[in-house]
């Protein structure tokens, strides 16, 4: 039986549109008008071996709940409504897709290196959101998006899915490898979560529910 999933949601800022298949091989069609963000999600189905299909179109050009400055140029990028959003909306697919979360492993831990960069990522699918987030500080942003909206993202994926979720970035100087780092961290930690086990029978809890 296809682990499947899909949801939408639209609001006056945008328009997400999103389905997975969690047993698959990293295919994917992915726009949300973010390049970077695009590819951070292309890592995602790609490490995770999710088939994703993201479509998503938001108020990037005026909107910002949170903003990342861009130092160079002293001016602000906006994309944080499409992102949260996306992570809502993902969140909300990959619960569909586990539906009781019966016979699957529950944990999964990941670490992978990124040039000089390492981070590691936990993953308790435990019905109970909890975001730990521990990254470094790098001096200047090198993109529109960074180290903020990745936790936006993670922070709404996490609350949706049903997901503890911690994140620890050891070392990294550059952004952009301290995202990358994290993104293919988590996709691994979640495709091992997501595995099916024969010897787990219902869910993995002493309650006999998660």
């Amino acid at each position: 039986m296809e682990r499947s999933g899909t949801a939408s949601r639209t609001t006056q800022e945008t328009q997400v549109d999103i389905s997975i298949v969690l047993d698959g091989t990293g295919q994917r069609e992915i726009s949300t008008g973010i390049p970077f963000f695009d590819h951070m999600l292309t890592l995602f189905s790609a490490h995770g071996f999710f088939n994703l299909t993201i479509k998503a179109k938001g108020d990037i050009e005026v909107d910002f709940h949170h903003t990342v400055e861009d130092v160079t140029q002293n001016k602000t990028d906006v994309f944080h409504h499409t992102v949260e959003d996306v992570g809502l909306v993902l969140g909300d697919v990959i619960r569909n897709a586990l539906g009781d979360r019966s016979g699957i492993k529950r944990y999964g831990y990941a670490v992978t290196p990124m040039d000089e960069c390492l981070a590691s990522a936990a993953v308790d699918l435990s019905n109970r959101p909890y975001l730990v987030f521990n990254t470094p500080v790098p001096a200047y942003p090198e993109t529109g998006f960074g180290l903020s909206l990745a936790k936006e993202f993670f922070r709404a994926l996490s609350t949706n899915a049903g997901m503890t979720l911690h994140i620890n970035v050891l070392y990294g100087d550059n952004e952009h490898h301290v995202i990358e780092a994290m993104f293919k961290a988590v996709a691994r930690a979640l495709d091992a979560a997501t595995r099916p086990d024969e010897r787990i029978s219902g869910p993995l809890s002493t309650k006999g529910c998660i």
